[in-house]
């Protein structure tokens, strides 16, 4: 059976970083994208280099119909043959704004995204994991999600609600040999980020450096490995120091 790992958001940052661990790991890699399809064929190249295949799958993690069709056809095609094996919930976005001025379409688009995307993306995956006794399924949470940011009221409601069924789902289906951990990165460089003042959100960092994408990949890569059977329900920061 041909073992695959499904990044969400996969086309770049941290997402194409987690995809070229994971490549390294030997899995097969599904690259997630909702529209840009010219990164996702870049991060297609860079895992195909690292010899494995790699595909695209191109649907809008908040939409469920979107999921059902695409997603959930390849889990039905995959039959005996292919498994997804590793799953991780990366795909998010940001409307940062304070909650006096927030639009419903902000506070919307920010849960159906990070949350709604995360429940209908799991439970497509998480049957074929449950019969083969064996499954990694990793969240990309947030600083945000633990400790609340000002202006970030929709992104940290759906970050924290991540983690909390993060820690529900593991309890439900670990005796099946499924772990399911989250990773809270605080600020690493990358396009989320690229507006983001770096020298000056630095001096807060007690290692006085933005994180890299590659150092959240290393953390997930072992998450997902067998190495880390023993571990699940948990939340692991990567943040530099940051007080969460």
């Amino acid at each position: 059976m041909k073992k695959y790992a499904l990044v969400t958001g996969g086309s770049r940052g941290i997402g194409r970083a987690v995809c070229l661990r994971l490549a390294e790991m030997g899995y097969s890699i599904l690259i997630n994208y909702k529209g840009n399809e010219v990164e996702a064929l870049n991060t297609k190249s860079l895992c195909e280099e690292k010899g494995v295949e790699a595909e695209l799958l191109r649907f809008d993690v908040g939409n469920k119909n979107d999921i059902e069709e695409i997603l959930g056809k390849w889990v039905q095609d995959a039959g005996k043959e292919k498994c997804i094996e590793v799953l991780v919930n990366n795909a998010g976005i940001r409307q940062d704004t304070l909650m006096a001025m927030m639009s419903d379409e902000q506070w919307r688009s920010v849960l159906d995204t990070s949350l709604e995307g995360m429940f209908y993306v799991t439970k497509t995956v998480l049957t074929p994991m449950l019969f083969n006794r064996y499954g990694r399924i990793i969240n990309m949470v947030s600083l945000s999600g633990i400790k609340g940011m000002s202006g970030q009221v929709n992104y940290s409601a759906a970050k924290a609600g991540m983690i909390g069924a993060t820690k529900a789902l593991a309890q439900e289906i670990a005796k099946r040999n499924v772990t399911v951990n989250a990773v809270a990165p605080g600020f690493i460089s990358s396009d989320m980020t690229s507006d983001l003042n770096e020298q000056e959100l630095s001096n807060l960092i007690p290692m006085k450096r933005f994180g890299k994408p590659e150092e959240v990949a290393d953390l997930v890569g072992f998450l997902a490995s067998k190495q880390a059977s023993y571990i699940t329900g948990q939340v692991v920061s990567i943040n530099g120091g940051l007080y969460t």
